[in-house]
């Protein structure tokens, strides 16, 4: 009797949450703790998705550096210290120091310094390899064995039909070895003396490439409050956006936000257009190019994908099939398109983005059914979240056609309103408690009664010209009823926001749909709660994302898992994360701004402060941001006033 062969197992991702990561994209270097490159799982040195180095062991004096501290010194490099004990010394002190700063770009400098009291001899070896593998191969555990080596110039080189990878270092090697892929030097050190080689990785012959691989669009903005951790998390937010930004193949001047090292370092509709919302207070540029790119890669024609920005389905946990993100970044993109606008983006831009804007919402009308609510992917479940996009894509087009004198903007307001009551009418559970709503609805009508972090999206209106944000999906009692829920144990685990109630059947920490903290969503519902005006639940909700980001070093993952928050607990990193992720790399930015209110008007010369009363973090400075083009600073003291210090010239201060 034959047996059924069971499904093949899904490769499992190599744990990179003890992972030191170096970033400048397309550059990447993942190292672990103690710094030494041992060829095995997915470390190495990458440049554009290929291993170009996996191997880089240090001896001195014969001898493996006892590893003492590892540490990031930015978003594009990382310093590894050791010490090695040569026994010229008597007693249990090391005598020499090792520091090895390794940048995302393939250089590293190994700086040897001496302690002892008299001069030293010590050989050095560096044994260097690479499998020359995509990092998707490794991914997937099927990256092969390393190559045979062949001396160059002044180190070594691998290579595979049309890809080599070249090490070079300076000053030369006394000896190369190629069988065994050996770099030596024989150093002579007096007392306080140090010498330092430097590597160079590249796929030729390497001279030292610049960090930052794309010009910086972003402004050189700073914070700095009572709480000295806002100036960390704002800086950190800034360098690792930075870090991630991409040029287009097509217009190398367009860049866009990769969505995440190490496993998504490529353009993702969804989250690139949400990191550029989230990041407009640094100026428009970002937008503009990641909505060109998006632009160039819309679905023409008349069939019924016409208007549609193309993307890959994402997983959505257990409960639900996955959804298309292809329709997330359609309906984001108008609404970008529209708040964009707001802080200031040239008028000659929005005209030249506007028909691709229109397009999106063609596409929207197709797409929403009979009953005013939109399937996602169709036929499949009205998703609560895709009906937030929707409703906001339908008000912020309206908004961006009255604001470019285009006609339309009457019917989208009518679609909003229909989608609006129906939302209301179908979605909304009714309880003892006051009930929720559901998590999605299946075809059939059933709803899925889930409390999830999706529902954070309810919350996220976004902003409308005079500086107003546009109203809710939910009556006022019902998001009052959300706040609640949203700010309770069951959700608020102390770190962050859960992405399913830890009530709910099937609740994991470690879920990223079923209960770990997305950064993604806890940050829009601080923001949500903040703009509606409910203080306790938007406070708690910033000090748990704050006191998550200290304990990351400030780089938030995008996800992580959190029990109940307790005297001493901590969030636990998740395996899989990626970290730097754009929506998390920016959420300090976004999460800062919306606790100063800042609501933007340049086309109608206003900006409108609304800070959140209370003050949780104590006063607040926000300097170097960006409205109409121009530096923009606000101020928020201890009592939650705001106060614009400095902006241009044609702004007004709103109501």
């Amino acid at each position: 009797m034959a047996h059924p062969v069971p499904p093949a197992r899904r490769p499992e991702l190599p744990p990179v949450h003890g992972a030191v990561i170096c970033l400048a994209a397309p550059c990447l270097a993942i190292s672990p703790e103690h710094g030494q490159l041992t060829g095995r799982g997915i470390d190495g040195v990458y440049r554009a998705g290929l291993r170009l180095l996996s191997r880089c062991v240090l001896r001195v004096g014969g001898r493996d550096p006892v590893a003492v501290q590892g540490r990031s010194l930015g978003a594009d490099r990382a310093a590894f210290t050791a010490t090695v004990r040569t026994g010229a010394e008597a007693g249990p002190d090391p005598d020499i120091g090792v520091e090895r700063v390794r940048h995302a770009d393939g250089t590293e400098r190994i700086t040897l310094r001496s302690y002892a009291s008299r001069p030293v001899r010590l050989p050095v070896e560096l044994a260097l390899g690479t499998d020359l593998a995509e990092l998707a191969v490794i991914a997937a555990g099927r990256a092969g064995p390393e190559l045979p080596a062949a001396v160059h110039a002044a180190g070594l080189r691998w290579s595979t039909g049309d890809t080599q990878a070249v090490v070079t270092a300076e000053p030369a090697p006394d000896d190369a070895l190629a069988s065994t892929g050996l770099l030596r030097w024989q150093l002579e050190l007096g007392p306080g003396e140090s010498r330092t080689i430097e590597l160079r990785t590249g796929r030729d012959r390497t001279t030292r490439a610049s960090a930052g691989q794309v010009a910086n669009p972003l402004a050189d903005a700073r914070a700095e409050g009572d709480d000295p951790r806002v100036e960390a998390w704002f800086r950190t937010s800034v360098e690792d956006l930075g870090a991630l930004l991409l040029r287009d193949p097509e217009q190398p001047g367009d860049a866009f936000a990769a969505a995440g090292a190490p496993w998504r370092l490529g353009l993702a509709p969804a989250e690139s257009l949400w990191a550029a919302r989230m990041a407009l207070p640094l100026g428009t540029g970002l937008a503009a190019a990641t909505l060109r790119v998006l632009a160039r890669g819309q679905v023409d024609g008349r069939g019924p994908g016409a208007g549609m920005i193309p993307g890959p389905l994402r997983g959505a946990g257990p409960q639900l099939p996955p959804g298309c993100t292809g329709t997330e970044a359609t309906l984001a993109f108008p609404a970008v398109l529209a708040e964009a606008r707001l802080w200031g983006l040239p008028e000659e831009e929005v005209a030249r983005l506007l028909p691709a804007a229109v397009a999106c919402l063609e596409w929207l009308r197709g797409a929403l059914g009979e009953d005013g609510l939109l399937a996602d992917p169709d036929p499949g479940p009205r998703r609560c979240e895709t009906q937030a996009h929707a409703y906001r894509a339908a008000l912020l087009g309206a908004d961006l056609l009255d604001g470019c004198g285009r006609p339309g903007a009457e019917e989208w307001r009518d679609r909003a309103a229909r989608l609006r009551e129906r939302f209301r009418a179908e979605f909304w559970i009714d309880g003892p408690d006051g009930g929720r709503p559901a998590a999605a609805l299946h075809p059939d009508g059933r709803p899925l009664l889930r409390l999830t972090g999706a529902a954070a999206h309810l919350l996220d209106t976004g902003l409308l010209s005079g500086g107003r944000t546009a109203p809710g999906l939910l009556d006022r009692t019902r998001t009052e009823q959300l706040a609640r829920l949203l700010g309770a144990p069951a959700m608020d685990s102390g770190w962050g926001l859960r992405s399913m109630s830890s009530r709910e059947p099937g609740h994991n920490p470690f879920g990223h749909r079923s209960g770990a903290v997305r950064v993604h969503e806890s940050v829009v519902a601080f923001s949500g709660l903040a703009q509606a005006g409910f203080e306790k639940e938007a406070a708690g909700l910033l000090r748990g994302l704050l006191d998550a980001a200290e304990t990351f070093g400030y780089r938030l993952p995008e996800m992580y898992a959190a029990g109940q928050r307790t005297t001493g607990s901590a969030p636990i990193p998740h395996p899989a994360a990626c970290r730097p992720a754009a929506v998390a790399a920016v959420a300090g930015v976004h999460a800062l701004v919306a606790l100063a209110g800042i609501r933007p008007d340049a086309p109608a010369g206003t900006v409108a402060l609304h800070p959140l009363p209370g003050a949780p973090l104590g006063s607040l400075r926000l300097s170097g941001l960006r409205v109409s083009e121009q530096p923009f600073g606000v101020r928020v003291s201890r009592l939650g006033l705001g106060m614009v210090e400095e902006a241009a010239d044609v702004l007004q201060l709103g109501g």
